[in-house]
């Protein structure tokens, strides 16, 4: 990398720790588009070349005029190396806890995020904590730095942004903004009030918990709907009946519709809740068990009805969500491993995810495949020839006239 494209000129007044990635770039370019000198932190060189060439390395609507547009008016900059944060008076931090093996939170990678940004710290600087943690982490990190000798204004502002709409959301939906200290808070406050409409202050704990409550709230939302649409096929009943029949004019039917929950957020914040009530969130592990089995529900259900060993099967869709480029935690990719130890041939494609060397054209995928599977109702298959195969489609995407599985036999 040129150095000369890295930081220069008048420092920062904002540096963001992991700042290339889906939380951290569009909080940097929003920040920037409000007239703020932000500096991207990320040790993924390619990353930042892709950035400062005004260029998005991801799917992410809106933002890269922004990005533009703020390179130009030299309003950010980036760099990969940790002294960048020296004398910024405000840092966020896009690093969190994810779950280790043992579904337990794990404190590695924050602390080791500590540990870098340790020599260039100051007391009169701000730490934002940005991504989920563990409660009781905020309050732990200040602790760990002031054991240290380090005496930062230590906050923790979740962010709760849809992927791939975050340049809207981070500027329409109120901030939860919360401080170890009272000034710790309120610098925190006076930031986010930059490019938020409203602020909701709470304590350090209870804004962890709103994070972790809001994302295992959606989790258990998504397993009841998968629930409902297993007893459905079970009986032979077509769910999407069933559920037009519960919303049709009535107020109270509201309920999703069935589909793989996944991502780098439900499932892993939900576990951390889990483990922090002494795992006794009896209704997050039922939740899990019920999402994380609709991978196999399917390719049983295809077992059932044709010799896999004599087929190919297509996958439609390998991000975790529709009209998305990211497949972190996909269960796109756990139905493909399923399914690859017993079917003749597992073909995928998606036309976003850049990262994967097996996927391949939507065409070629359509006409190979004996059975598609939609994984991600992408909006570029709504218009899909499905040329009369075989295709599970438990979204009820195309809307099709469908049997339950439960009502068809497997075919000698």
């Amino acid at each position: 990398m040129n150095q000369t494209t890295l930081s220069t000129g008048r420092n920062a007044d904002i540096c963001v720790m992991g700042g290339g990635g889906h939380v951290g770039l569009p909080l940097s370019i929003v920040f920037a588009s409000h007239g703020k000198k932000v500096r991207i932190f990320d040790i993924n060189r390619k990353t930042i070349d892709t950035i400062l060439s005004g260029q998005m390395p991801f799917m992410e609507h809106g933002a890269e005029p922004i990005l533009k547009d703020v390179l130009a008016k030299g309003l950010l900059d980036a760099d990969y190396v940790p002294s960048c944060v020296q004398n910024v008076p405000a840092i966020v931090i896009t690093i969190g806890t994810p779950v280790d093996e043992f579904l337990n939170p794990s404190l590695k990678a924050i602390r080791r995020s500590m540990d870098e940004l340790l020599p260039y710290l100051s007391d009169d600087q701000l730490i934002v904590l940005r991504s989920t943690v563990y409660p009781g982490v905020t309050e732990s990190i200040g602790e760990y730095l002031s054991a240290r000798g380090k005496k930062p204004l230590v906050a923790f502002c979740p962010e709760r942004i849809v992927q791939g709409f975050a340049v809207e959301e981070l500027q329409t939906l109120p901030q939860i903004v919360s401080g170890t200290t009272p000034e710790a808070e309120e610098k925190a406050a006076a930031l986010f009030a930059l490019i938020s409409p409203e602020i909701i202050r709470l304590s350090t704990r209870e804004a962890e918990m709103v994070k972790l409550f809001n994302n295992a709230y959606r989790y258990i939302q998504f397993a009841v709907a998968n629930q409902f649409y297993l007893i459905a096929e079970s009986a032979g009943v077509d769910y999407y009946r069933v559920m037009d029949g519960m919303q049709r004019k009535y107020p109270r039917g509201a309920v999703p519709g069935a589909g793989f929950a996944a991502g780098p957020c439900l499932f892993k914040d939900t576990m951390q809740l889990s483990a922090f009530y002494k795992n006794q969130f009896s209704l997050g592990y039922a939740a899990m068990l019920v999402n994380e089995s609709m991978p196999q529900f399917i390719a049983d259900q295809i077992a059932a009805r044709f010799r896999l060993s004599e087929i190919t099967v297509g996958l439609l869709g390998m991000a975790f969500k529709a009209n998305i480029d990211d497949p972190r935690s996909s269960l796109s990719y756990k139905l493909k491993k399923l399914l690859v130890l017993q079917a003749r041939r597992v073909l995928t494609t998606d036309p976003y995810v850049q990262n994967d060397p097996d996927i391949l054209p939507l065409d070629d995928v359509a006409s190979k495949s004996d059975v598609l599977v939609l994984c991600a109702p992408h909006s570029v298959y709504r218009a899909l020839d499905l040329q009369g195969k075989f295709t599970v489609d438990i979204w009820n995407f195309w809307k099709t006239e469908r049997e339950p599985f439960a009502t068809t036999g497997a075919t000698p």
